[in-house]
């Protein structure tokens, strides 16, 4: 397995003693515990470990999803620990592009409509012709005008990565992207996934638990226990 952290004269992501604790019923729960990580620009990192280790967690505090309870996020210049709500959906809106398990489309809006959105909210103009694109690119050019629940798994997540990247996202997000999806599928949505993230140069974490889809990248860390575990 790859080192931990590689270092960098200006990397794109850096978490510096990051730490989360939320609140539970059974009183607070301790959740990332003291995270130091830097990601280069342009390069692939998978993340793997045990269910509930907080890889997920680790995710949704890089997006600002969830505020760290203490440390400091850079992340493409910007210290996103200190910005306020409205300002981190700006940073993630030009920034950031994220894949679900769950697809996460608007159901009530068609394939291209939903890649378009997020266009739109950054007021971009030929949004619809720039949609249609993106989807021609990962094979949808006939499921344009579909609804989600007109499409199969897959599509929807091909859907989701052409929304994911129809930004040109410095950081891709990807959360265990495959685990919905049949065998066959999901391994055509990683050829698609790293086909993309190759050709816009973006910074691409991905959550996993199979050791052998993290192993597609160019470095792998292991979280466990709310920590960065050796190699």
């Amino acid at each position: 397995m790859n080192k931990m952290s590689s270092p960098a004269a200006n990397p794109i992501l850096s978490l510096d003693d990051v730490h989360l604790k939320l609140n539970s019923d059974a009183g607070p729960v301790h959740i990332l515990r003291g995270i130091d990580l830097e990601f280069n620009p342009g390069e692939t990192v998978g993340v793997i470990g045990p269910s509930g280790s907080g890889k997920t967690s680790l995710l949704m505090v890089i997006a600002g999803l969830e505020p760290a309870t203490s440390g400091k996020i850079v992340a493409v210049g910007q210290e996103i620990t200190t910005l306020n709500e409205d300002q981190l959906t700006r940073f993630r809106r030009d920034h950031v592009g994220i894949v679900f398990q769950g697809f996460h489309l608007v159901p009530t809006m068609t394939a291209i409509e939903n890649v378009a959105l997020p266009m739109e909210f950054a007021g971009q103009s030929d949004v619809i012709d720039r949609a249609r694109h993106h989807l021609l690119s990962v094979g949808l050019g006939e499921r344009l005008h579909h609804f989600p629940g007109q499409l199969s798994g897959g599509e929807q997540q091909r859907v989701a990565l052409a929304r994911a990247f129809g930004m040109e996202p410095k950081i891709l997000l990807a959360d265990e992207p495959t685990g919905s999806l049949d065998h066959d599928s999901g391994q055509n949505i990683i050829a698609l996934l790293f086909d993309l993230q190759k050709r816009v140069g973006t910074t691409m974490i991905l959550v996993t638990h199979a050791p052998d889809l993290a192993g597609r990248c160019e470095r792998v860390i292991r979280i466990a226990d709310g920590k960065v575990a050796d190699g």
